[in-house]
C-alpha cells in the first residue's frame, strides 16, 4: 500500500454501502490495462468546452491537449467494466496558468483534465460514478482489445459509430509511476473534482513515434468536437496492468454564470432509478472508417 495516503491505509479491508452500491474499501482497481492518446487542439475553440468556473485549457505553447483514455478494469469492488474518458486537459484556479509549467508543478497550477464524455460498460458503474463522484457516466457499447502491434477501443450509441480509438503500443511498458490524477466534471450545477491515486509502469511513443488515430463518428452525441480542430498525435501510452485507488473525497464548487439558468441541470434524478447490473451491452459494431 506503499504511496497511499495514511487516512487510506487505515480502512483497508473495511466496508461501505453508499446509494446500495457496496465497497470493500478502499475503493480501486488492479490488473487493468490502459491507452491513452494525446492530440494538440486549438486552444481558443478548446475553451468552449469547459465551464466558466475556474477551469482554463492546459497551455502546450500555443494549443490545448485532447486527452483520450481508455482502461479495461478487470477487477474491482463493483466488477468489470470498461471506462472511455474523452477529456481536455486544463488547470484550475482564477487564471489560465503560464504555458507548460503546470506540467511541472502540477500541485501548485491543479492540473487535471475536464471530461466531456464518459460512457462506461455497466449500470452499476453508471450509479457509482456519477451519484457518487459526479462523474458524467453513461452506459455505451464498448470493447477493448489488445493485438500484437495494435491496441483498439470503439464506442458506439444507437448502432452509430461515436468515437474509435487505435493506437499503436510502445514496445516496453517499463517507465514506472505514481501519481494522483484529477479529474474535474459538471454535474448537479457543480463543478466535481475527483482524484484517483495511479501505480503503474507504462511505454510511451512521443512526436513522429506516436502512432494513434482518433476516429469521431456519425452518432451526433460528439459531432463538436470536430471543431476542435484535433491535430496528429503527440503521445501513444500503453498501461499494461494499472493499480488506481480512488480518494476518499471530492471537492466541489458552484458552477457560476451571468444569469439564472432557464433549465436545470442534470441532477440526482439520473441515478436514483439506476441498479447494481454489472452486465454489459452488446459489443460495438458499427463500421470503422478506413484510414
Amino acid at each position: 500500500m506503499f504511496g497511499l495516503p495514511k487516512r487510506i491505509q487505515d480502512y483497508v479491508g473495511r466496508f461501505a454501502l453508499v446509494d446500495g452500491i457496496p465497497f470493500k474499501l478502499p475503493v480501486s482497481a488492479k490488473n487493468s490495462p490502459a491507452m491513452m492518446a494525446l492530440f494538440p487542439i486549438n486552444l481558443e475553440k478548446a475553451k468552449q468546452f469547459l465551464p466558466a468556473t475556474g477551469i482554463h485549457p492546459f497551455r502546450l505553447w500555443n494549443t490545448g491537449l485532447l486527452v483520450v483514455t481508455v482502461i479495461d478494469y478487470r477487477d474491482t469492488p463493483i466488477g468489470k467494466y470498461i471506462e472511455y474518458s474523452i477529456a481536455i486537459a486544463c488547470t484550475h484556479g482564477s487564471k489560465p496558468a503560464p504555458r507548460l509549467l503546470p506540467a511541472i508543478f502540477q500541485k501548485f497550477f491543479k492540473i487535471g483534465q475536464y471530461v466531456i464524455d464518459l460512457p462506461v460498460s455497466s449500470e452499476i458503474s453508471v450509479k457509482g460514478g456519477k451519484g457518487i463522484w459526479g462523474m458524467p457516466k453513461h452506459q455505451g457499447h464498448l470493447n477493448f482489445i489488445i493485438e500484437d502491434n495494435k491496441v483498439s477501443s470503439q464506442y458506439d450509441l444507437d448502432g452509430k459509430l461515436v468515437t474509435y480509438l487505435e493506437i499503436e503500443p510502445p514496445k516496453k511498458a517499463w517507465i514506472p509511476v505514481k501519481i494522483r490524477a484529477s479529474n474535474y466534471c459538471s454535474y448537479r450545477g457543480m463543478l466535481m473534482k475527483s482524484d484517483i491515486l495511479l501505480d503503474t509502469k507504462f511505454g510511451i511513443n512521443v512526436l513522429k513515434n506516436a502512432k494513434a488515430r482518433f476516429v469521431i463518428g456519425e452518432h451526433p452525441r460528439l459531432q463538436a468536437l470536430k471543431d476542435l480542430e484535433i491535430g496528429d498525435p503527440l503521445a501513444a501510452m500503453f498501461l499494461p496492468s494499472i493499480t488506481g485507488t480512488l480518494d476518499d473525497h471530492i471537492e466541489c464548487w458552484f458552477l457560476d454564470l451571468d444569469q439564472l439558468p432557464k433549465t436545470a441541470p442534470e441532477g440526482f434524478e439520473s441515478v436514483f432509478n439506476l441498479g447494481l447490473s454489472e452486465e454489459w451491452l452488446s459489443p460495438p459494431n458499427a463500421p470503422i472508417p478506413p484510414k
